[in-house]
């Protein structure tokens, strides 16, 4: 049995390629992304490891947190560092200077930092071994006015030794001249760094010489990390600063970066579970349509004494094999992807060596976990079907596959489970809160595939009927055999088509609801946004307050009202406690956005001591107008805030954290110093229009090129570019998906074309030209493909209208189709159809007539 397995798994290894195709490329993304974020996670260790000193003191940590939001910064005293140079075992202590809310230009008014969301880092130069980088030219910065420049940046942004650059910190902004380039000894991890003399880094980037950001303490010879943190702490005080080793440091660095590595993980995992749940179906049909094309081989074996259990042994092996040589290949193919993603991560700026590539014992075991699970998985029914022929049968030469019992079972379990995967989504349209309705929303969206999936043969012949019913007007008895051969096996059409359908349900359901959020935050802005101009970071990071002052001197400018962001934590009166993102307003708010107030307003809600909430919110908290709650900010201030307004959240655009929590710019300044605007909302004055206003604005804010002025339209194109961006990434996988759906639709039609040989061959003979022959095979595929769409598009719009309305419980309540977008995936559908025919059409046309009619 093993040398016959052997032999036939040889024998049909063309027709397996395709389905080895779709494990290869599931095992690569698998592989690739393990392989890269292991690549990272180990690169960036030895950096953190080599450049974190023995114990670091730090300001105490809390779970708020306030440099992403406000662009403050924690500080210690400097002084600080006096006390812990005397402590037994300190060789050496420094007071550490280092802020990431800075930004450098050059003297054209460019922005020296990267452009690739990595920050620009200002810190004070120390020539220590614990350094990332070493002075190659030019000298160490002495004094007020002298910088470094690392070779990267320098490299990057053409500025060399002499070059005077200006320096947007959060005290003020300073102009300095490059006196020396420092080059990295270790990974650039992108950022843009910039030093200065250590005598001037607190005055110039904290506002006084007196704060430091960090204390850092090397060990004398023999004294162990853990043991001098000890001592500093009970010279510090154990609970009035955090103390790390050099090893604790580098793991809290490097878990600060595993939120960027998460990213790129998860999505290369979608990836290559689309390839997957895709190449599954592909694998079905292979093996089942292999079975039966083999039924007299099989029954032969049978009959000369082998039972049903060497029967499903052998195509399980075969599937092992299939699944063992995809494994290999994707693994290799994912050290290729992986390779690829460093060099694109050292075009960003982030330079890897893929000569430090890290392929942990983890990879290969997951590649062959994933390869050979899916081919067994996918092999397991057709072997039991094969298994399940008596010799008698097969030596009759019956098809395995039927169409009668197994389609009546799959329409009682079809529709079992989609009545309950359709009662999850009635459910979700009907949920009043976010968290029960996504729960719903998933479990309705899992069951209704897989019922599509398994009462999909039961679909096939009234809907190609329909798509179909064209093709005999049309294309005459060559439309009327395309047709029916589609037809012919409603289990191999349905297993090829969902193939197909599971990539465009999804694109389907996203493009709805994207294209709903896009139609509803359109909605809110014209409702909410009362602003003729909106000033903002690119990257929608704080910027200086010296921005602020710029807009407000600049002629024509009436009213100018600043937005700054901080986390605060609010103690509400169920005891809950809720930690979120808040905003603060400078006077005139009611003039710049229109928000609905259910009880108090503006006035209120901005004065001194007082906080506005969203009126659901507050409902479902036991929160009403008066009532005084414990709040914390950054840095373990605390407050006691009375709720004075109440607000509808469904057009309030712009408070749409939870809570939609605000409040006036005086109590954000008395308990989160230092944060810094976020945005700007500017009227034009009086006699003064704001297309007139805005290219002032620009030229004005010429060395501040980190923001920029956007009007409403503006501001609705930044929301549209947003959104587009998890747009494209859906159809990215969708892509992938039209891969291996194409893949299964080729294998489908080959295989289809050998097993229908001799009736080609009888077609040919009573005059079917070859033509002919072709444009039936394309019909074929073209019918198809466009089945599987219509069933993945129509499964999607489902998806798409209970994916809206979860949003509409977050205030997002437009609904809206792409109906471009709907019928252009059906013509392509079509196309992909035809594509996908070419080859089998060709290889059928050039069939010799003769020997395709003695074919067994």
């Amino acid at each position: 049995m093993l040398k016959a397995t052997l032999r036939s798994f040889l024998a049909h290894k063309g027709r397996l390629a395709l389905s080895a195709l779709a494990v290869i490329l599931s095992v690569a993304f698998v592989a690739g992304s393990l392989i890269f974020s292991d690549t990272v996670t180990r690169t960036f260790d030895r950096l953190f490891a080599s450049t974190a000193a023995d114990v670091t003191v730090l300001p105490k940590q809390r779970d708020l947190t306030s440099a992403r939001l406000s662009g403050s910064v924690q500080t210690l005293p400097a002084a600080l560092r006096d006390r812990v140079a005397k402590v037994d075992g300190v060789a050496a202590a420094r007071a550490e200077v280092s802020v990431q809310n800075a930004v450098v230009v050059d003297r054209h008014n460019r922005s020296v930092g990267p452009t690739t969301g990595a920050p620009t880092i200002a810190t004070a130069w120390h020539a220590t071994h614990r350094s990332p980088v070493r002075l190659t030219s030019g000298h160490a910065p002495h004094g007020a006015g002298e910088a470094l420049l690392d070779a990267d940046t320098a490299r990057k942004r053409h500025v060399g030794i002499g070059d005077a650059l200006t320096v947007q910190a959060q005290p003020g902004t300073f102009r300095v001249r490059v006196v020396g380039i420092a080059t990295f000894t270790a990974t650039n991890p992108g950022a843009a760094l910039v030093f200065l003399d250590p005598a001037v880094a607190g005055r110039e980037l904290l506002g006084s010489a007196a704060k430091a950001t960090s204390i850092a303490v090397d060990a004398a010879k023999g004294v162990p990390d853990a043991e001098l943190k000890r001592r500093v702490a009970q010279a510090v005080g154990a609970g009035s600063y955090d103390l790390k080793t050099a090893k604790e440091q580098a793991k809290s660095a490097a878990a600060s970066l595993g939120t960027f590595l998460d990213v790129i993980k998860y999505v290369m995992l979608g990836f290559a579970g689309v390839a997957l749940l895709v190449g599954v179906f592909l694998i079905v049909n292979t093996f089942s349509m292999l079975i039966a094309q083999r039924t007299r081989e099989l029954g032969l074996l049978r009959a000369l004494g082998a039972d049903r259990r060497q029967v499903r042994r052998s195509v399980l092996t075969e599937a092992l094999l299939l699944g063992l040589a995809g494994s290999t290949l994707g693994l290799a193919a994912g050290i290729g992807l992986a390779a690829g993603l460093i060099r694109l991560m050292s075009a960003f700026g982030m330079n890897l060596k893929t000569t430090e590539m890290a392929i942990g014992w983890g990879t290969p075991v997951a590649a062959y976990v994933v390869g050979l699970g899916v081919t067994l998985v996918a092999a397991y029914l057709p072997a039991r079907r094969a298994a399940a022929v008596s010799p008698m049968a097969a030596l009759a030469d019956a098809e395995v596959a039927g169409v009668g019992k197994p389609l009546k079972v799959r329409a009682v379990v079809g529709a079992v489970i989609g009545a309950v995967g359709a009662a999850g989504l009635a459910g979700c349209a009907a949920a009043t809160r976010t968290a029960q309705a996504a729960a719903l929303l998933g479990a309705g969206v899992a069951l209704t595939l897989i019922a599509t999936v398994v009462a999909g043969p039961l679909l096939v012949r009234p809907v190609i009927r329909v798509l179909g019913g064209a093709f005999p007007a049309l294309f005459g008895a060559v439309g009327t055999m395309s047709q029916r051969n589609a037809l012919r096996n409603p289990r191999r059409t349905g297993a090829t088509a969902a193939a197909l359908m599971v990539g465009l349900a999804l694109v389907g359901g996203m493009s709805v609801a994207s294209t709903s959020m896009t139609a509803s935050f359109d909605r809110q802005i014209d409702k909410a946004l009362g602003a003729d101009l909106i000033v903002q970071n690119t990257n929608f990071q704080p910027f200086t307050g010296q921005v602020r002052d710029t807009v407000a001197r600049t002629p024509g400018v009436g009213l100018v009202v600043a937005q700054r962001l901080t986390q605060v934590a609010v103690r509400l009166p169920n005891g809950t406690r809720v930690r979120t993102a808040a905003a603060g307003y400078s006077p005139g708010l009611d003039d710049v956005v229109h928000i609905p107030y259910t009880r108090g307003g503006s006035a209120a809600a901005l004065a001194d001591g007082h906080l506005a909430m969203d009126a659901d919110f507050a409902r479902d908290h036991g929160v009403r107008v008066g009532s005084v709650l414990a709040a914390e900010f950054p840095g373990g201030r605390h407050a006691e805030l009375t709720v004075a307004a109440l607000t509808n959240q469904d057009t309030a655009q712009g408070f749409g954290t939870e809570g939609g929590m605000f409040f006036g710019l005086g109590t954000l300044a008395r308990y989160a110093p230092g944060a810094q605007d976020s945005a700007l909302f500017v009227n034009a004055a009086t006699g003064t229009r704001p297309q007139d206003l805005r290219p002032r604005l620009e030229r004005a804010l010429k060395p501040y090129p980190q923001v920029q002025v956007r009007n409403q339209t503006d501001y609705k194109q930044l929301v549209h570019d947003q959104i587009a961006v998890l747009l494209y990434l859906v159809y990215a996988l969708l892509g992938l998906a039209i891969v291996i759906a194409v893949l299964g639709v080729v294998n489908t039609l080959a295989l289809s074309v050998v097993e229908r040989t001799r009736e080609i061959g009888l077609l040919r003979a009573i005059g079917l030209g070859r033509r002919q022959l072709r444009r039936m095979i394309r019909l074929e595929s073209v019918v198809i493909a466009v089945f599987g769409a219509v069933l993945g598009l129509a499964l999607g719009l489902v998806w798409g209208v209970c994916m809206q309305q979860v949003l509409a419980l977050r205030g997002l309540t437009a609904l809206a189709v792409p109906w471009g977008t709907i019928v252009g995936v059906v013509i392509a559908s079509a196309v992909v159809g035809v594509v996908a025919a070419l080859l089998p059409a060709l290889r059928a046309s050039r069939m010799n007539v003769l020997a395709a009619i003695a074919h067994e």
